[in-house]
């Protein structure tokens, strides 16, 4: 394959090996062999290739890696995020609202939205993300909204214990036998991840505990909607179980952060999530002191972030959780590639996947300083430039 060369970079953040949090390099050079980065330095320095791209002074980081969105569903939710922007509180009920429309949607219009939010995020800069199903709630829909993330991305999340089915709202513990039992055997040659929103009106921690025991006998690796709403028992339950990371996280117990800290669960928040619930943010002080790894995601979904952008969630973060812009733009790259337990994406290093991101700016900072401003310029995903996502070969 043809190698291909991006020179002048001013400011280089690889997450990998260079000056502070970013791993900073000056000055600096990418070349990328293969859809693979084949050589990081000094632009003076460079190898040749066979083309080659002027950066002109520009920041470059890795492309954002997006660990937690529900992109694969159907309708529209604004009238509820107007009554609440009116005052009316956020509940987990307006979930069931997405599963009627989803379950109604052809499959055909249900990957149309999906590339259209992908698409969006790819202009946001965001090159890999995990797709959640979980707006079906019967073994058909699950199914079909898997094949549909499949599509899209290798990071597939079974989420059938979202909330449990309308039509089984007084049979909670049917529910649960057919999350564990014939939805998980139809979803789980589709899926690498099983997850659960453990809270009020969804699922109880030893409900949670019992899908998450069965998705691990099924092979999928855990991962958790975790205290969002409450002190609910979720993230330590998580960490009990290994679970790659525990998602939301607006109400930690010290006990819960010093758990993390001793763990390799990753912390995951959503600040979308509280910006559009009008939940109270959660702050960074106590897992920054504690050591523990965290990330930053969308939660990309209908209901309660309905946002793509991930440079509006690192600005978020900054602004309202008490994160340094550095350490909101590692948590949306190499914190999000750990959510993932990923180590190919989210940094720009000799062998990792040739993600990157061009900036219309002079340093990664501006991320935070310019919010609402398009400074994504240019996207490499797999190595070829692109604007817009395209499906798994």
């Amino acid at each position: 394959m043809p190698t291909e060369a991006i020179l002048n970079i001013g400011v280089l953040a690889t997450m990998d090996e260079g000056e502070g949090p970013l791993g900073l390099r000056r000055d600096a050079a990418v070349v990328i062999d293969g859809g693979r980065v084949a050589w990081v330095g000094a632009s003076a320095d460079a190898p040749a290739a066979d083309t080659a791209v002027d950066a002109g002074g520009a920041a470059m980081i890795p492309g954002f890696v997006d660990s937690h969105t529900h992109t694969v569903f159907a309708g529209d939710r604004a009238a509820e995020f107007d009554a609440r922007m009116s005052g009316e509180p956020y509940t987990a009920g307006g979930i069931r609202s997405t599963v009627a429309a989803t379950r109604a949607a052809s499959e055909a219009e249900l990957a149309a939205r999906t590339q259209h939010l992908l698409d969006e995020a790819l202009r946001s800069g965001t090159t890999t993300a995990e797709i959640k199903s979980g707006y079906g709630l019967d073994v058909a829909t699950e199914r079909r909204l898997l094949e549909v993330a499949s599509r899209f991305t290798e990071e597939t999340t079974f989420l059938g214990a979202h909330v449990v089915a309308p039509e089984m709202a007084d049979r909670r513990g049917d529910y649960v036998d057919l999350v564990t039992g014939e939805m998980l055997a139809a979803a789980a040659p589709l899926a690498r991840w099983i997850d659960v929103f453990c809270e009020e009106g969804a699922f109880d921690v030893d409900e949670t505990r019992r899908i998450l025991a069965a998705g691990r006998e099924a092979g999928l690796a855990p991962r958790l909607h975790a205290n969002q709403l409450t002190m609910s028992g979720a993230a330590a339950l998580g960490v009990e179980m290994g679970a790659a990371s525990v998602d939301h996280c607006t109400f930690l117990s010290d006990e819960d952060v010093d758990a993390l800290a001793a763990s390799d669960t990753v912390a995951t928040f959503v600040p979308g999530a509280e910006f559009s619930t009008r939940q109270p943010y959660p702050r960074i002080e106590r897992l920054r002191d504690a050591g523990a790894t965290w990330a930053i995601a969308s939660d990309c979904n209908p209901g309660s972030s309905f946002t793509s952008s991930m440079p509006f969630c690192i600005a978020l973060a900054v602004r309202e959780m008490g994160m340094t812009p550095a350490e909101a733009i590692r948590a949306a790259t190499v914190g999000g590639a750990a959510a993932l337990r990923r180590t190919d994406v989210g940094r720009i290093a000799v062998g990792a996947r040739a993600d990157l991101v061009l900036l219309d700016a002079p340093d990664p900072v501006h991320l935070a300083y310019r919010p609402g401003v398009q400074l994504v310029d240019r996207v490499w995903r797999d190595g070829a430039a692109a604007t817009t996502w395209e499906p798994r070969a």
